[in-house]
């Protein structure tokens, strides 16, 4: 039944994917190119490439690619996923501006029609006559330049025999057609005005709204995965936080722990991101660092030697671990070998006296496949209740047992605050707290966002941190 479940999800979300595309490649190729365009061709190969590459990215590394090639998909695969997301989402703002854009421009466009209709000349053939200019400039009227003559009543032309020779103009009347004519021809002609359709050159309202409105959305888009991309690469930023135990004596007060989770040394960030995580925590001289789960996605094999930094770290009470999900999916147990190498403390369900209150560890809940997952019991069963307890557990859902067992304060990671906007609305939906510090009956959790990203490096309304929990005795 699992397994089915599992396939089921898996066609919803690669219909779901091929149906993004479409319409991704509808707005910004199909109503924008012309058919058999080199870049209308571009574009459509770009739309088959990009998912594939995603789709590369997400499962090398589970079904055991070269390295290499992991970190030849990883870049353009998970970056196309964070730029698939922004896109689609500035397309649908921009579905919202298209129809007002085409008004506006509708209106222009009969407003200069008017003005071309109205703006020809003010005199009304049908009423004035032909007119002509004069050397001084002055236009008259043809009737203007004739001089009255004697009034000849109208002939009938069915009564007119149709031999009748034509009558011969009088001199002085001829003398003065022959002027007329004179006048006239020197009158240049009026330009007619140009034929409309095909000769108009610019392209139609509708591909000039679909352009100026693609062109906004992907400026957009890719301007706010830029900007997301960079702040991974810079490292993150440390905050600071102080946390009341009623518990903690007066002698450990001011005790300041270095947190950080969700460090995610990978195909695409390695040994530099590493060795910045590490320096930014040694700036701020704390008592003790915590490295709540989630710090690798491989094996050691692949990423032992971008680990390495770790090494440095330095701290008064030393550096500990705990186990995340991701661990599971990298092979645990060498990586708790490697770590203890990098002469950090896994807490495997385990519990260390500090000076004035208790640390404690439990793995993550996806070591329950191994028959490694949490172990409140082992960790906490048997301590003394009067001294206040640390917990560092990766996911927050654990809450719940930490209450159970008297715990005062968790500190976790595991949801990166939601990393790309809108995610965060998804990981309150699975996830007491998503990021920060809340309390729960007599314990507190804290959450942070996590050093790193998963998938594609990029993190937009979730800046990576670094939190230096400073524990404050009620006491002092």
């Amino acid at each position: 039944m699992a397994a089915v479940v599992f396939v089921l999800v898996v066609l919803v979300v690669l219909a779901l994917l091929a149906g993004v595309h479409r319409y991704v490649w509808r707005r910004f190729v199909g109503d924008t190119t012309a058919p058999g365009s080199t870049p209308r061709k571009v574009g459509t190969v770009a739309a088959f490439v990009l998912p594939l590459l995603s789709l590369g990215a997400m499962t090398s590394g589970r079904i055991g690619a070269p390295f290499w090639l992991q970190q030849v998909l990883a870049w353009p695969g998970f970056l196309w996923l964070a730029a698939l997301l922004y896109l689609t989402l500035a397309l649908l703002v921009g579905e919202v501006v298209r129809p007002l854009l085409g008004r506006v421009l509708a209106r222009r466009d009969a407003l200069a029609a008017a003005r071309r209709a109205t703006g020809t000349g003010t005199s009304d053939p049908a009423v004035d006559g032909p007119v002509a200019a004069t050397p001084s400039g002055t236009r008259l009227r043809t009737e203007e330049l004739i001089p009255a003559g004697p009034t000849r009543p109208a002939t009938s032309p069915d009564l007119t025999p149709a031999t009748a020779p034509a009558a011969e103009p009088e001199p002085e009347a001829a003398h003065e057609t022959a002027a007329l004519s004179d006048t006239e021809a020197s009158v240049p002609a009026e330009p007619e005005p140009p034929a409309t359709g095909s000769t108009i050159t610019h392209p139609s309202r509708r591909l000039f709204v679909s352009r100026v409105v693609g062109g906004a959305a992907a400026a957009a888009g890719l301007a706010t995965v830029g900007y997301g991309t960079y702040g991974v690469l810079r490292g993150p930023s440390v905050k600071r936080v102080t946390v009341p135990l009623a518990k903690l004596p007066r002698a450990a007060h001011g005790f300041r722990i270095a947190v950080v989770s969700d460090i995610h040394i990978g195909p695409i960030l390695g040994r530099a991101h590493t060795r910045r995580i590490v320096d930014t925590i040694n700036s701020t001289s704390p008592d003790l660092v915590a490295v709540v789960g989630d710090l690798v996605d491989g094996s050691v094999a692949d990423l032992g030697s971008a680990a390495e930094p770790l090494a440095g770290l330095r701290a008064r009470h030393g550096s500990f671990f705990v186990t995340g999900n991701h661990e599971y999916f990298s092979g645990a147990a060498q990586w708790l070998d490697h770590v203890r190498e990098l002469g950090l403390v896994p807490l495997e369900n385990a519990r260390v006296e500090m000076g004035g209150f208790d640390l404690a560890g439990v793995n993550d809940v996806a070591g329950e496949t191994e028959g490694q997952g949490p172990d409140f019991v082992r960790a906490l069963g048997d301590r003394d209740r009067s001294r206040a307890a640390v917990l560092l557990a990766h996911q927050p859902v654990v809450i719940h047992d930490a209450v159970e067992h008297g715990v005062d304060l968790q500190l976790s990671g595991h949801t990166h605050g939601g990393q790309l906007w809108p995610g965060n609305h998804l990981a309150e939906l699975a996830n007491p707290t998503v990021a920060g510090l809340e309390r729960y009956g007599d314990t507190q959790l804290f959450v942070s966002r996590g050093a790193g990203a998963w998938g594609p490096p990029v993190r937009v309304g979730a800046p990576a941190d670094i939190t230096v929990v400073e524990l404050a005795s009620r006491q002092a």
